[in-house]
This record gives structure tokens, C-alpha cells and sequence, in this order.
């Protein structure tokens, strides 16, 4: 955006010259440039504005009709309640990859030759590992999932010029929302009026202390979210006075919305159309290509994930062929004169081409450093986060975009001409029964 500067002055018409500058500027934004586009560009455009773009009333707000037809536009103003937590995607992302399916071919294999005890001990290893990866996965999961719970159960709201209150799931952008002390606002608002207001936003921006906010304030550029102080973000408390705002964003388009949605992902293996009207055989046969080989690549486990994954799964690959020629060679060596001794040795040989064990040692190495920083409070939602963990020297983070709770606790107190006094060895901050005390 263009910006536009001013040399300091004290006189007050070239103030008023450079505000006027502002708001025509931010006053230019189209209307159709659509609301979600706007709702995310909201604290550089005028109140008037806003109130036209999302084509509600400053008095009368929305009406029922209207707010319906918008719900069914955007959908429930929620952060995904919608996808639980669920097993059978843990378990397949589990099982698929290349490590595990050779392991399961060598599992039927071994039953089908009647080996019950190969077969039994690669179906223990096989179990052993799933199981391992799937309670870590759905722990953290669970874990992750109580973000959703930061939400706020019911919202209040202008329609056809009344007070109502609502559930915060049925709040679209253009509602004119009223929050108040106390309130955890069920939206990213545009404020429009604001009485003595704060908020305490440490959840996004880490800040412990509230925030003023300002209907009054506009900007002319991009700025931080912390920065927004005629906004006022979804799920954030307000902790002094009140104030009105415009929803202009909601669900996972707001500021928590974004965190949570990069929480789930966006993986996909379906190579979709972007233009169905203009496009033609090419891009159907290219994008029908492009989907087989990432199906062929999720199942194998060679497509998405950590180096260390994709090696060992390529690994695997590499294993079985080799096994497969080393059972030709077996069965070649008799002319192919394939007895049930022949086939067995044949199978025995290619089964000992593969390392059965590298998957439980692996999982088993990855589960207890999950567990190790559960006891730091760090949850590990997958194991391949912990992969390159051992070769971090440091982490340089900014809190901006964190989940913050805004709680310290004193660690060590200093008392005068006693000593220091500091608490070790202890996990839960607000737990006095944990921990030892040291002088």
C-alpha cells in the first residue's frame, strides 16, 4: 500500500489535510472485493466503509433473513468443531508407509506358508508399532483439539434494530456485535464504538497486560495484529468497558481461526481443477496423473514427511525388491522346480532382507522422547517432529501467532539478609504440593 508521509507539524490544518488523505485513500477499496479480503484489510478502511462493504446498519444491523442467507454462505462461526479427533486416520497414517506394508506382505506371506511363528512375531512387531504411534497421536490430538474450546458459547447482537443473543456459532461477518466486560468476544470485530475498552490478547500476541482499543484509530499500511487497535480478535477476553463492532471475520478466517487451521493442515492427495469452465482434457489427465502418483506416495510413505521417514521408506522399497530377487535366484536354482522346501527357503531368504525390528526400535526411540518432553509441558503431536530435534542448538521464536496463557509464577525469591530461595523439580505451576524448595 501506498503510504503517505508528512513532515512533524504543530499546525492543525495540515493534520487535517493529512487525515482527510487517510480515509479518502482507504475509502477507494472496492466493494466487491469480497468479504473476506476486506475483513482481513478492515482496520485501513473507514467505519462508513465497512458498514457498506458488508452491507449492514450501524443502528439496525443485520436482518434475520439476510444474517440466514450469509450463514449458509460462510458457515457456522466455529474452529472446527466439526473434525473430531479420528481413529481411523490415525491408524492409516500409521500404516501407510513402506516399512509397515513390507512388513505386512511378509506377515500374510509367512501365514500362508504356515510359518506361525514368523508370522506371529512380524504381527507382534506390526501391532506394537501402531499401537505406540496411535495413543501418542491421539493424546495429542485430544490435546489439540481443546483450542477449540477458547471459543465463546453465545454472542449479542443487533438484528432488525433489537438486542438478541445468539449462539457465537450463528454470528456472520456484517453482525453488529456488542461485547462488555467480562465477554469473550465471538468474532474479529471492526469496532465502530468503544467505551473505555480493553482486551487481553496474550493468547495471540503474548502480551500479559490488556490492550485500549480505539474505534477512532485507521491505518494506512499493513500492520502487526497487536498493532490493530480498532480491531478486536475472536476469543480474546475483554477485561474494561464496552464497545460495538462490525464481524468482519469469522470461523477460521479470524486471527485464531488461522492458528488453528495450520494445526490441522492442508494435505490433500486430490489434485483439484481451478478453472472447471476453461479447462480441457490436458489438465484433467495431468491433475487424474498428478492424484495417482501422490495416492501411490501417501500409501508408501514416500510423498510428505520428515527426511528420516521418506529414507527409510524408500529403504524399505529398495529391501523388497531385493528380496524379490533373491527368491527368483532361490527358485531359479532348482529350474523352478518350486517344492513347498523350495518355496519356504525362497521366502525365508527374502524375509531376512528385511529389518522387522528397525520399525519397533524406531517408534519405541521416538515414543519415550515424546514422553520425556510431556514432562516439560512440550506436546508432541507427531513423532516426526522429534526427528531433528538432537541437532538443534537454538530455537529463536516470536511470540506473535503463539498460544499464550499470560501466567508466571515466581521461580526464586531474594529475602534480605536470609538467602535466595528458589523451587526445582516441579511441572505444575499452581500445584504448591509439588517440588522442593532450596535455600
Amino acid at each position: 500500500p501506498n503510504i503517505i508521509i508528512t513532515s512533524m507539524s504543530d499546525d492543525k490544518s495540515e493534520k487535517r489535510e493529512f487525515d482527510e488523505q487517510v480515509i479518502s485513500r482507504n475509502s477507494s477499496i472496492s466493494t466487491d472485493m469480497g468479504s473476506a479480503n476486506a475483513g482481513s484489510q478492515s482496520y485501513m478502511i473507514p467505519i462508513a466503509k465497512c458498514v457498506e462493504i458488508f452491507n449492514t446498519n450501524k443502528v439496525h444491523g443485520l436482518s434475520n433473513g439476510y444474517a440466514s442467507e450469509l450463514l449458509k454462505s460462510h458457515g457456522p462461526n466455529t474452529l472446527g468443531n466439526g473434525q473430531k479427533v479420528s481413529i481411523a486416520n490415525i491408524l492409516m497414517r500409521q500404516i501407510f508407509n513402506a516399512m509397515i506394508i513390507v512388513l505386512i506382505i511378509s506377515m500374510i506371506i509367512s501365514f500362508a506358508i504356515k510359518d506361525w511363528i514368523t508370522g506371529g512375531v512380524i504381527a507382534f512387531i506390526i501391532g506394537l508399532n501402531v499401537a505406540i504411534g496411535t495413543q501418542q497421536e491421539f493424546k495429542a490430538e485430544k490435546t489439540m483439539g481443546s483450542l477449540k474450546n477458547l471459543s465463546s458459547p453465545s454472542a449479542l447482537v443487533i438484528r432488525n434494530g433489537s438486542e438478541s443473543t445468539i449462539p457465537s456459532e450463528e454470528v456472520v461477518p456484517g453482525d453488529l456485535v456488542i461485547v462488555k466486560v467480562g465477554d469473550t468476544i465471538p468474532a474479529d470485530l471492526r469496532l465502530i464504538e468503544t467505551h473505555n475498552f480493553e482486551t487481553d490478547e496474550a493468547l495471540l500476541t503474548g502480551e500479559s497486560l490488556p490492550v485500549a482499543k480505539d474505534a477512532k484509530e485507521l491505518y494506512n499500511q499493513v500492520i502487526p495484529v497487536g498493532d490493530r487497535l480498532n480491531l478486536a480478535f475472536s476469543s480474546s477476553t475483554v477485561s474494561k468497558g464496552r464497545a460495538v463492532g462490525i464481524a468482519v471475520l469469522t470461523g477460521l478466517d479470524t486471527e485464531i481461526g488461522k492458528i488453528a487451521k495450520a494445526l490441522h493442515g492442508n494435505n490433500t492427495i486430490i489434485q483439484k481443477i481451478e478453472d472447471k469452465e476453461t479447462a480441457g482434457p490436458k489438465e484433467y489427465a495431468n491433475a487424474a496423473k498428478y492424484t495417482i502418483w501422490n495416492t501411490i506416495g501417501y500409501i508408501l510413505g514416500i510423498a510428505e514427511g520428515t527426511p528420516l521417514k521418506k529414507k527409510l521408506s524408500w529403504l524399505a522399497i529398495y529391501l523388497f525388491w531385493i528380496a524379490v530377487v533373491f527368491a527368483i535366484v532361490v527358485m531359479a536354482s532348482q529350474k523352478f522346480n518350486v517344492t513347498k522346501e523350495v518355496a519356504i527357503y525362497a521366502i525365508c531368504v527374502a524375509l531376512s532382507m528385511i529389518p522387522s525390528s528397525l520399525v519397533v526400535v524406531l517408534t519405541i526411540t521416538m515414543a519415550v522422547g515424546a514422553k520425556e518432553m510431556l514432562k516439560r509441558n512440550v506436546i508432541v503431536r507427531k513423532f516426526d517432529a522429534l526427528e531433528n530435534l538432537g541437532s538443534v542448538n537454538a530455537i529463536c521464536s516470536d511470540k506473535t501467532g503463539t498460544l499464550t496463557q499470560g501466567r508466571m509464577i515466581a521461580k526464586e525469591v531474594y529475602v534480605p539478609s536470609v538467602g535466595t530461595f528458589s523451587v526445582r523439580d516441579f511441572n505444575e505451576p499452581f500445584n504448591p504440593t509439588l517440588g522442593n524448595v532450596l535455600y
